[in-house]
This record gives structure tokens, sequence and C-alpha cells, in this order.
């Protein structure tokens, strides 16, 4: 990939602190393996680097077309998925989801209690397609001690091998909502059950669709839900940083389970792809829905999207329930699939206007159409809390900006 940070509006010397930041505090000290930076600005590559290795243990070089777990990066390219179904009169934001989902026609909302005691009562109003797209619709990961989550577990809701799209909303339908759609965010399943959506909107499996809708016309030869045999050497390895601040191999790229396909698709979490790649996803989107004459959503869909769809237009920290997400909460709003920058002030970072979103292994990227900006950054580090790429990065490369 050529750079020309000039062309695209940068001051060179002041973009490098990107290598200079990214070495000195985290490949040199063992933080991290590898990673690999991409930015672009008026459709201009600006920086593209790759540090460290994908694989440590075998002393293997990330290389610009390395293969990268993307966990929750795979939300927004679901959620565009679905919203190509949206453009063509399929559903309206405000149906209810049990209309392609009849098996949730009787949901209920927990209101107390526990097990056989618990109280519940009809939702009001039902789930939509907006709230299933927003992470508001009562849907939680099942993952803490509250009574419904334990009701997850009880039911067997889970997104491991064996499960599928179908079977995984047919379980969903015995499990109470955490709260009343539209009255909180909670990050949850919702994009998995999106992903059921495009099938069952679509009449076709979730794979497929998103690989003639998306990836074939975008060029995203290298994001799939497994990694290829012919490509397995790109693989990166995964790491879990310990309590003790160590750094353990915790997915071997080459005995991966993302080898060979999975039977639950995950669109809220299971895709892989390269930095590459998921740029082009991001130009796409940064030019209204279109990239190198391939047109996946109109402009005024995608603008509807990364607008606020929270309640009353407040921020996360008004709506918010449940400690683990992508995304700090003060000065940021969420859209149908995205995190939105409202606030500068109140968000404490550069970019008011961007939308973004992360994954569970410290991926992340943001467009700002405002800056005409994409980003893309990779590695392969749980949790994703671990540090702050996204804020550090951001201080880096809006300072840089000079024309």
């Amino acid at each position: 990939m050529h750079v020309d940070p000039a062309k695209a509006g940068f001051d060179p010397d002041r973009l490098e602190r990107i290598t200079t930041h990214l070495e000195r505090n985290y490949i040199q000290p063992g933080k991290i393996a590898g990673c690999q930076v991409a930015v672009s600005r008026h459709g201009q590559p600006a920086y593209f680097r790759s540090f460290g290795n994908a694989d440590r243990e075998r002393e293997q070089p990330v290389a610009d077309d390395t293969i990268f777990r993307i966990y929750s990066m795979s939300k927004p390219i679901t959620s565009v998925a679905l919203m190509t179904l949206y453009e063509q009169g399929h559903f309206q934001l405000n149906d209810p989801v049990h209309r392609f989902i009849p098996e949730w026609r009787n949901q209920r909302v927990w209101v107390s209690g526990d097990g056989d005691s618990m109280e519940t009562r009809e939702p009001n109003p039902p789930m939509t397609m907006r709230h299933v797209l927003s992470h508001g619709g009562g849907l939680t990961y099942g993952a803490t001690n509250h009574p419904v989550d334990k009701a997850y577990r009880r039911e067997g809701v889970a997104r491991g091998e064996g499960e599928t799209l179908q079977t995984f909303v047919e379980k969903l339908a015995n499990v109470p909502l955490r709260y009343q759609p539209g009255e909180h965010w909670m990050y949850s399943y919702s994009t998995d059950v999106c992903g059921y959506l495009v099938e069952a909107i679509s009449g076709r499996p979730f794979d497929e669709y998103l690989r003639e809708t998306i990836f074939e016309p975008l060029g995203m030869n290298d994001t799939s839900f497994f990694v290829a045999p012919e490509k397995a050497h790109r693989f990166a390895a995964n790491y879990q940083r310990g309590a003790d601040k160590s750094m353990k191999l915790i997915d071997d790229p080459k005995t991966s389970t993302y080898l060979a396909k999975p039977s639950f698709l995950s669109g809220g979490g299971g895709l892989t792809s390269t930095t590459a790649d998921y740029l082009r996803f991001c130009e796409m989107l940064r030019r209204g829905g279109e990239l190198d004459g391939a047109r996946i959503l109109g402009p005024r869909t995608l603008r509807l999207m990364t607008k606020n769809h929270l309640l009353g237009n407040r921020d996360l920290t008004e709506m918010a329930i449940g400690a683990f997400s992508e995304t700090a909460n003060e000065g940021v709003g969420f859209g149908l699939g995205f995190a939105v920058t409202l606030s500068e002030v109140t968000a404490g970072t550069l970019g008011e206007g961007d939308y973004y979103w992360g994954g569970a292994a410290s991926t992340i990227f943001w467009v700002d159409p405002a800056e005409d900006l994409s980003v893309v950054f990779m590695t392969q580090l749980m949790p994703s809390a671990t540090f702050n790429f996204r804020g550090q990065l951001k201080q880096i490369i809006y300072s840089s900006i000079v024309s």
C-alpha cells in the first residue's frame, strides 16, 4: 500500500509518532506480540505499518496480509448486511422482531425473582428491528449472575459448535428480556440475532449473503468465518494478558478452531479479516456506501445508521447497564451497528461525529465523516480493555492533521 501522508493532509513527522509510540510502549516491552495500523484520509492512504510478530512462538512477523480474528468488528458488517434488506423494503425499523421470528411473539420481560419464582410481564413495546440493531431490545450476553442470565444458561443459549442460528433464536425465545425494549442499552447477542434475520429475510445462508452482498463487491477476499487451508500460514496467534501482566498464547493458529467452518455463523463476533479488507469496508462507509463502483448502501441509509438511536438522544452514561462493552460511555451514543461520538468535550476525545467499534482481541476501527478519515488497528490480545489503543491513536492521528 503506497502511502503519502502530506497528500492526505497530515504532517508526516507528526504522524510517524504512531511508530514511535507503538514500538516503545508495546512492542519492545512485549506487551503485545504485534500489530498493524492503517490510516487513510480523502481516500489517500497516509500510514500503513506492521509491527512485531503475528506468531510469537514461531517468530513469524506481522505481514501486509496477516489474517486476524476481528470478533465484534463483525457487528458493523452484519448490521450493514441487514440494512441492505431494509433498503429493499423488507422491513421497517419499528417493525417487531417477532414478525420474522414467530417464536418470539410471546416474549416476556423480567420484573423480579429468580428461577421458578421469576415474575415477568409483557414487553411494551415489543422488541423492534431498531432495538435489535442498536442493543436496546433487552437481550444480554448471559454472562452474569442476574436471574435473566441464569435463564440463558439453563436454556443453553450459547454460540458454540453444534449450535446454529436457527436453534440459537429458538432457545432465546424461552428466556425473558432483561428490561423493557428501548428503556436501556446493553451489549448483547443482538447482532447474532441480526445474522439470523439476514438469513430469515433473504432466504439465503448468512455467510453466502455476506459474501455475495458485501465481500465480493468490495474485494474483501480474505474476510470469512474461517481461514481456508491455503491461507492458514497467514493466520495470527491470539494471546491473553494475565493478572501478572504476562502474555499467554490462547489460540495457536496451527490448531485453531477457526481453521474449519463453524456450525454457528456469529454475526456478532465470528469473522476473520485483514487490515486491508477491513479498510475497504471502512472506505465504503466513508464514501457513503460505495467503493470502486460497488454500491452496498445508499448514503441516506448510512446517515440514518450513524445517528444516535438511543431514547431521547441520550448518551450511554444514561442508558447503558452492564459493565461489558467495546466503548466508553461518556459523550457516546449508539446507532444501528456503531457507537457514535456525540461530544468531544464530554467524551474527552477528538473526533466528534465519528462512528466506530472494536473487537475482543483489541482490534479497533473508526470512520470520521467530518475529517473524511478511516482508521483500522489490528492486534490479537484479549481482553480488549487492557490498553486504550483507540484513545492513544486518536490523539496522535488528529494532532497530525494540518490541512
